[in-house]
């Protein structure tokens, strides 16, 4: 018993050190009760989510869920992000924001039959002798995501995005069930960067469509874009709704303790709790790879999921070390593609497009077909020659298939269904969008329209792409916007986008205060983008982002690149003649002079501020070339160091390099300095010759 007060009562004062033992006590149980929970409610979505082999019925499930919410609830400082509860958390997002991944998510090459898959197997046997073993893995169509774990804690996930940098979605991974907030078991690497695809189940993909339809929405055309679209989802509430799936097929960059195999990490990853494909098999000799694709290209429906061949790796950790990598693939992968499903339909008509560049390109319009899993309904025909070849008509039966599982292409018309009094198809004279008579130069297999200025289907395809995220990156500026904006002549050229005042925009369609005042402040940033992205923008033939890049880094003005001479255009390391060329007679043009003109005018950055060049450095007069990826630093930052230190930072290697700093997973650059007898420096000894 404790001490009284005047009414035989405990004091205040006494009473507190009683309640404060009480709560404490109390809060180790709930504490203690909390984590036993969670770790159970993790274990059984392991089992219903990823194994199929539910242990309890639904309503114990729920029963486990509820009483852990009810001592959240009680228990506010217990909650913590890797909760089960937590998976739908967080305010709907307006953009992704953009992240780094810690190591680069590569392609694969492509293998398309038995002789290329053995011809990848000798040039692996090449660089490494004989006696590999390989991991054979479906190739899951859906969305490559990038997972960190730090001590074994989920903590960020992203989009496969360009490869170095990609969306942010972790709130809407969150939901995913598949995904566990927190690793089971021990052993993890202090962090591990997981590799894995998203995918919606086929037999639930039905379902959403219905379920979207009855909405009034727009469904899905297959179940990858239906997973991509789902864990894009501005609102993780309604990705929480979608029955997402994730397969986990590999690392990337991780801190710690590492397997020796392919085949041991993968079941590391299974121990933990992370979702890893039952269909994973090692094969000892490329003829039990053979057989493993065999099977797989043979029952590719059997499977809940949709796949498009299978990915063969070479196992051994330290072999991969060994092979590397391109600038855009691993060495020791490849994927063996199946042939394309293919299925006969009816070409309802053959109408033409004018695209950006005023190049006219005819397509065919189908009857609705499922080719591999998708509604096809229109099918490019590239130009009059590729149509004239096929020989495909109006009212033709053709076969249709997806070419690399991805671009609907037609094989040709089934001869034997083609109806009496058929005519030969006959490309239009004149633009279907502004009516100009279209021309054709010699040598050339494209109509193009010469409307530059006037045509409204080239207006429209350059807003949109001088918006793109390969241009000037310009978000809530989409297409409909830009039909909206050309309609009504709000704009006749990308540069007037510039001069849009915020209410101007409040008139469009659908656009209320916060949606003009987004558009309004995107377009203001986009003024400050880098010169790549500009010339990127302006339709100069040939220049894509890569070209842009070449030629900004030669000469950062473009007052500097419209003066330039066609030789010294020409001299830019990686500028062939016809690019060249194309650039100079567009720098020519009074219009295109009258367009940049205005894009001065609106503001808009049109020279990239470099500092001069040191005169004095230990790496003046240097020529160096950079390949991999370095751990101290980004690309950018090791450009700028070199840079600061007087080198000339070259993006091909030839004779006159000086010295090539290798990172990890070099590409073929280090082939080419091998070739060329270049040296080769490592990162430590980059580092200290920068000083």
């Amino acid at each position: 018993m404790g001490p009284k007060g005047p009414l035989g009562e405990m004091s205040a004062e006494a009473a507190q050190p009683a309640r404060a033992e009480a709560t404490t006590r109390g809060g180790a149980e709930a504490r203690a009760r909390v984590e036993e929970l969670r770790e159970q409610i993790r274990h059984h979505d392991y089992a219903y989510y990823v194994l199929d082999q539910p242990e309890i019925p639904d309503a114990e499930y729920d029963e486990l869920v509820q009483e852990l919410q009810a001592l959240e609830a009680r228990h506010p400082e217990l909650v913590t992000p890797d909760s089960p509860t937590q998976r739908v958390a967080g305010k709907p997002t307006e953009l992704f924001a953009p992240v780094r991944h810690l190591s680069p998510m590569l392609s694969l090459d492509n293998a398309f039959s038995k002789e290329e898959l053995l011809a990848w197997k000798k040039r692996v046997e090449r660089a490494i002798g004989s006696g590999a073993t390989y991991v054979c893995e479906l190739k899951v169509d859906g969305l490559a995501v990038s997972l960190v774990y730090e001590r074994g804690v989920f903590v960020r996930g992203a989009t496969r995005g360009d490869g170095e940098v990609g969306e942010d979605v972790t709130p809407n991974l969150r939901t995913v069930r598949w995904l566990p907030a927190r690793l089971s078991g021990s052993g993890h690497p202090r962090v591990m960067e997981v590799r894995g695809e998203v995918f919606l189940r086929v037999s639930l993909f039905e379902r959403l469509n219905e379920e979207l339809i009855a909405r009034g929405q727009r469904p899905f055309a297959n179940p990858r874009n239906a997973a991509a679209g789902s864990l894009r989802q501005k609102d993780p509430a309604v990705t929480a709704k979608r029955p997402l799936g994730l397969w986990c097929y590999g690392t990337g960059h991780v801190e710690g303790r590492r397997e020796d195999r392919h085949s041991e990490e993968l079941a590391a990853l299974a121990r933990w709790g992370l979702p890893v494909s039952p269909e994973v098999r090692t094969a000892r000799t490329i003829d039990e790879v053979l057989a493993y694709c065999r099977t797989w290209q043979e029952r590719r429906h059997e499977v809940d999921h949709a796949i498009d061949g299978v990915v063969v790796k070479v196992d051994s950790l330290s072999h991969r070390e060994e092979l590397g990598a391109t600038s855009h693939a691993p060495r020791w992968a490849v994927a063996f593609k199946f042939p394309p499903e293919e299925r006969t339909t009816v070409v309802k008509a053959i109408e033409v497009h004018t695209g950006r560049t005023g190049r006219v390109t005819p397509y065919a319009v189908l009857e609705p077909v499922l080719v591999g899993g998708v509604t096809i309904g229109y099918a490019g025909l590239h130009n009059e020659d590729e149509v004239r070849r096929k020989d495909v008509r109006e009212r033709d039966t053709v076969i249709v298939r997806r070419a690399g599982e991805v671009i609907p292409e037609i094989v040709g018309p089934v001869l034997p269904k083609r109806s009496a009094g058929s005519r030969p198809w006959r490309f239009p004279e004149q633009c279907p969008s502004c009516g100009t008579k279209l021309e054709r130069r010699a040598g050339e297999a494209d109509w193009r329209c010469p409307n530059r200025r006037g045509c409204p289907s080239q207006g429209i395809e350059w807003l949109f792409h001088f918006a793109s995220s390969d241009a000037m990156d310009i978000p809530h500026l989409g297409y409909a916007t830009g039909v909206a904006l050309l309609e009504r002549a709000m704009v006749s050229d990308p540069a007037d986008v510039y001069f849009l005042k915020e209410e101007e925009l409040r008139r469009l369609p659908g656009f209320a205060e916060k949606s003009a005042r987004n558009l309004f402040d995107a377009i203001q940033a986009a003024k400050d983008r880098p010169l790549w992205r500009l010339l990127a923008g302006l339709n100069i033939p040939h220049v894509g982002p890569h070209v842009a890049r070449l030629m900004s880094n030669a000469m950062p003005s473009i007052d500097q690149l419209g003066a330039a001479s066609l030789g010294e255009l020409e001299g830019i390391e990686g500028i062939g003649p016809e690019i060249a060329r194309g650039a100079y007679e567009w720098f020519r043009h009074p219009g295109h002079r009258t367009l940049v003109a205005k894009l001065k005018r609106a503001g808009v950055r049109t020279v990239d501020e470099r500092p001069g060049r040191p005169e004095r450095g230990p790496l003046v007069g240097k020529t160096i070339v950079l390949t991999g990826a370095l751990g101290s630093m980004s690309r950018d930052d090791a450009t700028a160091a070199a840079q600061g230190k007087g080198a000339r930072v070259s993006g091909s290697v030839s004779r006159k390099t000086d010295f090539v700093v290798a990172g990890k997973d070099p590409g073929s650059k280090l082939d080419r300095a091998r070739e060329l007898g270049v040296e080769v420096v490592d990162e430590k000894e980059f580092l200290r010759r920068l000083g």
